[in-house]
């Protein structure tokens, strides 16, 4: 059986046994906490269950590193959305140690996408468009410093609140073991 004919018919059970009655809550965090993850598979259950968090307690924003590549994309506009609509009051970035996004190599990636058919000329095209694409491919060298500036970014954002605290943390992939890198609390506001 093929993944999503798998994925349905556990739904169908799901439902029918009304299993989602023990996640019911409200569109608003119950803890006020709007917090960006990395994707990492790893993370799926461990990173709840580190920070102390069920269903309906936080706004979960999950991508490649817990990064923030550009101030006017998508997870930014979702913490934006988080605090003014959804009454999100703190933020927390959490990336975690042995992540893939540590050194990723660009042209790896790019040669993997010819690989998988995408050609030459379409990387050529977007080149000539202006986009950088390695530098859009690329992660980090280091994890503790990649919190610090998705922090900044999200704090010196000119739509977000500056009574906002935003925190930055690391979490260990095996142990959830959480590493505070930068307290929302102790910073003072970014100058504006």
């Amino acid at each position: 059986m093929d993944r999503l004919n798998t994925l349905l018919e556990h739904n169908r059970s799901f439902v029918e046994n009304r299993e989602y009655e023990q996640f019911k809550t409200d569109k608003f965090p119950g803890k006020g906490l709007a917090v960006l993850a990395c994707m990492d598979a790893r993370l799926v259950e461990l990173l709840p269950k580190a920070m102390g968090l069920k269903n309906g307690d936080a706004k979960l924003i999950k991508n490649a590193g817990a990064l923030i590549t550009h101030p006017w994309g998508s997870v930014m506009r979702s913490l934006i959305v988080a605090v003014y609509e959804l009454r999100a009051e703190e933020i927390c970035v959490v990336a975690h140690r042995d992540c893939g996004m540590r050194a990723i190599d660009p042209a790896k990636i790019l040669a993997n996408a010819q690989e998988r058919g995408i050609t030459e000329d379409t990387i050529g095209t977007l080149r000539a468009a202006g986009i950088d694409l390695d530098n859009w491919l690329k992660g980090f060298d280091n994890v503790s410093d990649s919190v610090r500036h998705t922090v900044q970014t999200i704090r010196s954002h000119p739509l977000m609140p500056k009574d906002i605290p935003v925190h930055g943390l690391v979490i260990h992939p095996s142990t959830g073991r959480l590493e505070v890198i930068v307290s929302g609390y102790a910073e003072e506001p970014a100058a504006e």
